[in-house]
């Protein structure tokens, strides 16, 4: 087999992340995709914690709990690296936050 074979197997789907089209519910329902790894996310808590982050910010009450839940199960660096990641989503205009 060579490379021109393979490659179209190699070809992953490009992973759903955060818009700024999603309201607090949508990034909730985001973040349960990435904290459970389900829809073709993969289980990644640091995504997960980042993803609940924006939905809080957007006023999502439910995503306030998860990500409270998810902190106590995680590192302090982990839990400051989520942060950083939804700070640049916010800084790259990605997820708009109300003024």
């Amino acid at each position: 087999m060579n490379a021109q074979e393979t490659a179209p197997e190699m070809v992953e789907e490009a992973l759903p992340l955060p818009t700024a089209d999603m309201n607090g519910d949508d990034l909730f329902r985001l973040g349960m995709m990435y904290s459970t790894g389900q829809n073709g996310c993969p289980m990644d808590r640091v995504s997960a914690h980042m993803i609940f982050n924006l939905a809080a910010m957007k006023g999502s009450v439910e995503a306030r709990v998860y990500r409270r839940e998810m902190s106590q199960e995680m590192e302090q660096e982990e839990i400051s690296e989520a942060q950083k990641a939804a700070r640049r989503y916010i800084d790259a205009g990605v997820v708009k936050l109300a003024a």
